[in-house]
């Protein structure tokens, strides 16, 4: 992992795996726009279904076992990957809850996730977006490790039932809103609305302020430095704060750079033949 500021800067692993050859005798597809649906992931029954069928397909799972083998901590053979609850929805902050759109949400979805278990207690997520054309599959599109979704997800629920839990990847903090409540799920989030959270007006004068500026189409963006950062800039947003919002060309849902890898706007895609485009991320404790 690298460092811009003070700020971890998460870095694709695909050199480092094709050295140890877990992208052997594959391609590694980027710029992908087909790896997701014109209108972007859905969330319902029939979806969550889908995505963890793809979570469970054989080559997914052949596929994570050279994941979880990649730093030597458990053999190929050994890794028994397993696929541990249903998929979860995972949302992001919203572009148009940024500038300030009456009645806009304060986020939208951005991909769906399963969670993977080596035998050794290693974790990881399957993030998954919808396939080209109509018939309701789902594909997996990009590993990261550790567990984040499937853990806030459920820190969520117990905070505020029937809550929307959303992350804004700028910083790297996740809440749960519902109603006029943003509540924080981790220190991150603590950190930018205090242990017992905010309104939902005071958050959106807080992400306005900080990223209005660097929405789709702004000056910033237009420099190239939205979705991450550029050439000795500071962190969107002022001291602490991590990379602009991006747009997706494929789901219109807001996208950052640890986001993009999944709608394939500017990363990579994960081919279940093998090739693996994947995220390094630390791993939270839950606040």
């Amino acid at each position: 992992m690298t460092t811009t500021g003070s700020r971890p800067v998460r870095r694709p692993l695909a050199a480092a795996l094709a050295a140890a050859g877990v992208l052997a005798g594959t391609a590694l597809l980027t710029a992908a726009p087909q790896a997701a649906a014109a209108d972007g992931p859905q969330a319902g029954p029939a979806a969550l279904a889908a995505a963890h069928e793809a979570a469970t397909d054989t080559a997914t799972l052949n596929t994570l076992s050279r994941f979880f083998a990649r730093e030597g901590a458990v053999t190929e053979k050994a890794a028994a990957p397993r696929i541990e609850g249903e998929a979860v929805p995972v949302r992001t902050l919203s572009a148009e809850f940024v500038a300030g759109e009456p009645g806009a949400p304060v986020a939208s979805l951005d991909y769906l996730a399963s969670t993977a278990v080596s035998s050794d207690g290693q974790r990881a997520s399957l993030w998954t977006l919808p396939e080209p054309g109509e018939d309701g599959g789902m594909q997996v599109v990009n590993i990261a490790t550790g567990d984040d979704e499937a853990r806030y997800t459920e820190a969520g629920a117990r905070k505020l039932p029937g809550g929307i839990v959303f992350h804004e990847p700028q910083i790297d903090a996740w809440y749960v809103q519902k109603g006029d409540r943003v509540v924080p799920l981790d220190r991150d989030a603590v950190r930018a609305v205090g242990k017992r959270g905010t309104t939902l007006s005071a958050y959106r004068t807080r992400v306005h302020a900080a990223y209005a500026d660097k929405l789709p189409g702004s000056a910033y963006a237009r420099k190239g430095e939205a979705g991450g950062y550029g050439p000795g800039a500071k962190p969107a947003g002022g001291e602490g704060s991590g990379p602009a919002i991006a747009a997706s060309a494929t789901s219109g849902t807001v996208l950052t750079a640890g986001s993009t890898a999944a709608a394939g706007g500017a990363a990579a895609v994960l081919a279940l033949c093998g090739a693996t485009a994947l995220r390094l991320r630390s791993r939270r404790r839950t606040g």
